[in-house]
């Protein structure tokens, strides 16, 4: 089994004053969708990011605060999108290392850098004796590495690599993204970031609803064009019906038959 299709990404507005309520009960402000980009299902998600962030602000809504799931950060989209005002709320990915996967051993983050002598400290004390700026996959890099001399008589050496060659070998990121992803991955351990970034669960709940009221997980059409301006109108949709929701509650202004026909129509 396969799947041939489409992604849908969409971006909606989470103010403080919606209170994390469902989008369009009481008489809050409905948190509305201001960003759909349809792509190939086998896009990952973080070519995504960039774009809608572009979109959101020429629009004029660029948001201060961007939660996002798992799947859109890395090290660059943060540090670009802090350069441009926005705090993007999102757990980055952990260390995939030997000794972080098994949260035990020496990773990365029990080494001391020291960026102005180009020099990193391991926790035995030893100093490393290679500094090489690289490129991986497209990005600067930087890699470290011990002399064996020192690698092969620590008494923790078990604890810090396995290595045929016999020396422990790192590769950093540049001092800004380093301490970017090292700060974001400290935080995200915290309980009180674990409660703000609760806030992104709503979104979910749209994704259901577009679900259940238009049909959105099935492509009426062939072809991305006519798939995208598909989703476009659901969003659209979406917001008409939670605009409508809103000011029905609201007493100070008065239903709306045509709106409310719609939103029968599309419930339906």
């Amino acid at each position: 089994m396969f799947w041939c299709g489409y992604k849908v990404h969409l971006t909606e507005t989470c103010d403080d004053n919606s209170g994390g309520a469902p989008m369009g009960a009481g008489i809050r402000t409905p948190n509305l969708i201001t960003d759909v980009v349809t792509t190939a299902s086998t896009a990952p998600d973080v070519t995504a990011t960039a774009g809608i962030q572009q979109r959101l602000t020429e629009r004029q809504v660029k948001p201060g605060k961007h939660y996002l799931d798992s799947g859109y950060p890395s090290a660059d989209l943060v540090t670009a999108a802090a350069v441009e005002g926005i705090v993007m709320i999102t757990p980055l990915l952990a260390d995939h290392s030997r000794q972080a996967r098994a949260a035990e051993g020496f990773d990365k983050s029990a080494f001391h850098i020291d960026w102005t002598a180009r020099q990193v400290h391991c926790p035995e004390g030893r100093t490393s004796t290679g500094w090489y700026p690289v490129q991986q996959h497209g990005h600067d890099a930087i890699v470290i590495e011990f002399a064996r001399s020192d690698c092969g008589t620590c008494p923790s050496r078990d604890k810090c690599t396995t290595a045929a060659r016999g020396n422990r070998m790192l590769t950093l990121r540049p001092r800004e993204l380093h301490e970017t992803v090292a700060a974001a991955r400290a935080e995200q351990k915290t309980d009180s970031w674990q409660t703000k970034y609760a806030l992104r669960a709503g979104v979910e709940g749209t994704i259901n609803q577009a679900i259940d009221v238009t049909g959105l997980r099935r492509a009426r059409y062939r072809g991305l064009p006519r798939t995208s301006l598909q989703l476009a109108y659901s969003a659209a949709a979406i917001n008409v019906i939670r605009l409508d929701a809103h000011w029905a509650e609201d007493p100070q202004r008065p239903r709306t038959s045509r709106l409310s026909q719609l939103a029968h129509q599309l419930a339906a």
